[in-house]
């Protein structure tokens, strides 16, 4: 085997969004720099396994369930030649295109790529090896991006061919009848939202007794009502046994009556959650320091205790987003170039891609309350919105949250079409400090959906003429 001695200024460890948005940026500022990563292609699971390949499958799904609805009001349109096969293609299609051009921005900005497992061997070197070579490379900075891995639980058999985590989901082996997901997290409400409409049915099992505990209960009663049909929920519940009988899982569980069930499923997804991916770098040897959860602890310039390595990613911590990641990448790459730049967002949006989707950011109710806020809350109702009701979308809410004293904006919620697009107006309100005035005295076109926000802030200040005015103001 051929052993390779490399030397560079920054040694990226990982090639998802993390790490190679932090590698281009490197480059960009003039930085030597090498990707690790252990897969042939970059993108990391967020690419190949995970956000790209099920936002597709959630496109797929909405136009079902369009297509679904237009037969409803009696247009002739027919499934008949529905083809998984062509779903799957153009799903790997899309994989492949992006592979291809993170590749060529790498070369772009000669970036090598190193790919195998590395493993540090001090403060200033690891190595790498694959099947063909072992290189050792000398760095200056490391920045450790290596991910998270889906969380396994022992009582599950992994190597059935129906028991799934999400990656194997995401690969459509085929379409069960009849499906469990263990988990109401947003992945397990996303997969189930795939399956159902790709004709499964779907049980949802998880021993909470809510689903998603960090967005208000308002918004999740909708998203309840609007999918008692599609899902069949048991929460508080927990899996006592399991058992394996021709292709198919028994699965006995106690609910939160501690009332004993039996249920038998084709296939079950695991999807509990993931775990800091750092189990191969042998950063104990340089000691690193992680919490109690694994999570390597970084920070506010993406610094570890070690003065040269850095993290970034997953590996960091909750949450566990691309965009999360993609920030401190660009973060920790103007750090090493001598910047004096920090990670510190006020807020980070998130999105359950579900139907419908529900969008969330900043502070929620409950933390209001926790954190002795006075504040107050609005709701739009989407029956009001012309585009709502034109998108068959009316169920919907925007819900803005205001401080009292201030009556800056602190936080707020979406559910329905597009919510994961519609969020970007909150965030941006919230980051740049804005009052309920700076919201609802800018002009948002009509009929469109984001101008819910707009319509929600005109309820606050008692501007609002689209809904009775309870806050009748003569001006």
């Amino acid at each position: 085997m051929n052993i390779i001695k490399n030397n560079t200024e920054v040694v990226v460890i990982g090639g998802g969004p993390a790490g190679y948005s932090a590698a281009f940026r490197c480059s960009d500022l003039g930085i030597k720099t090498i990707i690790v990563e252990k897969y042939s292609d970059l993108g990391g699971s967020c690419l190949n396994v995970g956000c790209v390949p099920s936002k597709y499958l959630l496109h797929v799904s909405k136009i079902i369930k369009d297509s679904n609805e237009l037969v409803e009001y009696g247009f002739n349109i027919s499934n008949e030649n529905f083809n998984i096969d062509i779903v799957k293609n153009r799903k790997n299609n899309i994989i492949k295109n992006f592979n291809s051009g993170l590749l060529n921005m790498s070369k772009k900005r000669n970036i090598r790529i190193i790919n195998g497992i590395a493993e540090f061997i001090d403060v200033n070197t690891i190595i790498v090896k694959n099947d063909a070579q072992t290189n050792y490379i000398n760095f200056n900075n490391a920045i450790i991006a290596s991910g998270s891995k889906s969380i396994k639980l022992p009582i599950f058999e992994y190597e059935k061919h129906y028991i799934w985590n999400s990656s194997d989901a995401l690969s459509l082996p085929f379409i069960p009848k009849k499906l469990l997901i263990v988990g109401g997290g947003i992945i397990g409400l996303e997969m189930a939202t795939v399956y159902h409409y790709l004709g499964s049915k779907i049980d949802i099992i998880d021993n909470s007794d809510k689903l998603l505990p960090m967005i208000d209960r308002d918004i999740i009663n909708t998203y309840y009502k609007m999918t008692k049909k599609d899902f069949s929920f048991m929460l508080g519940s927990n899996i006592s046994n399991i058992e394996y009988r021709n292709n198919t899982v028994i699965v006995n569980l106690i609910d939160k009556n501690n009332i004993q069930k039996k249920y038998t499923y084709d296939a079950v997804l695991i999807a509990v959650g993931r775990y800091p991916y750092t189990e191969l770098l042998n950063i104990s040897k340089i000691d690193i320091k992680c919490n109690s959860s694994g999570y390597i602890n970084i920070d506010n310039q993406m610094r570890t205790n070690i003065n040269n390595i850095y993290a970034i990613g997953d590996v960091t911590g909750q949450p566990m987003f691309a965009h999360k990641g993609i920030h401190q990448g660009h973060i920790v790459a103007e750090v090493i170039a001598g910047y004096k730049h920090y990670y510190d967002p006020k807020i980070i949006p998130s999105i359950a891609y579900t139907i419908p989707e529900i969008s969330w950011v900043g502070i929620n109710e409950i933390e209001a309350n926790n954190l002795g806020i006075e504040y107050d809350s609005v709701l739009f109702p989407w029956n009001y919105s012309s585009k709502a009701i034109i998108e068959n979308s009316s169920f919907g809410i925007t819900k803005l949250i205001f401080n009292k004293k201030t009556n800056k904006i602190i936080g707020g919620s979406i559910i329905g079409h597009n919510a994961g697009e519609l969020i970007s107006e909150i965030s941006l309100a919230i980051e740049m400090n804005c009052d309920v005035d700076d919201i609802a005295l800018t002009i948002h076109a009509h009929p469109t959906l984001y101008e819910t926000i707009g319509l929600a802030s005109q309820i606050y200040n008692g501007s609002i003429t689209d809904l009775p005015n309870h806050k009748f103001k003569i001006i």
